[in-house]
């Protein structure tokens, strides 16, 4: 499932993107007497019932079930999957941009950063979707280029151990 938060009409909405057209889920659901959220962050919260009516609705849009309630991507305008998350963290995930970056400053790479997982708190409203960055000018006198990757937990945990990580 490739889910997408989008505005239509001036209301945002909770989408499934297949090929290039977006299915509404909450009014899909209406129609086979299930109910979605309107919004990722409502869905993810009640992820476990959730879960199974958004995998029954991806199957039928994916086999043209549910057309009614699509729309061109060209006739939406994509937000950020989650735009409004509780709160986000960024991982320190590769060690030579780590040494780089230390090295730079003058200090040695720690030792700890290869036996525990490094993070620091990000600011969750800066989230933002596709489209145009703002910078200003200065900032593309030095660029440095990152690989970012989003992990949504949909259910709490503390000190979850890897085997048990699924």
């Amino acid at each position: 499932m490739k889910f997408v938060s989008f505005w239509h009409q001036q209301s945002m909405k909770l989408g499934l993107l297949h090929d290039d057209k977006v299915l509404d889920v909450n009014k899909a659901a209406y129609s086979i007497r299930k109910y979605l959220p309107t919004s990722m962050l409502k869905f993810l919260e009640q992820l476990e019932e959730n879960e199974p009516v958004a995998r029954t609705l991806d199957e039928g849009f994916k086999k043209g079930d549910f057309m009614e309630f699509s729309l061109s991507l060209n006739d939406v305008c994509l937000d950020a999957p989650l735009p409004n998350p509780t709160s986000c963290r960024d991982g320190y995930a590769f060690r030579q941009h780590v040494a780089a970056a230390r090295r730079n400053r003058g200090v040695d790479m720690i030792p700890e950063f290869d036996h525990y997982p490094i993070f620091y708190f990000t600011n969750h409203n800066a989230i933002i979707g596709p489209g145009p960055v703002r910078c200003m000018k200065d900032h593309f006198d030095k660029l440095d280029f990152e690989l970012e990757v989003a992990v949504v937990l949909g259910k709490r945990g503390r000190n979850i151990e890897a085997k048990n990580a699924d």
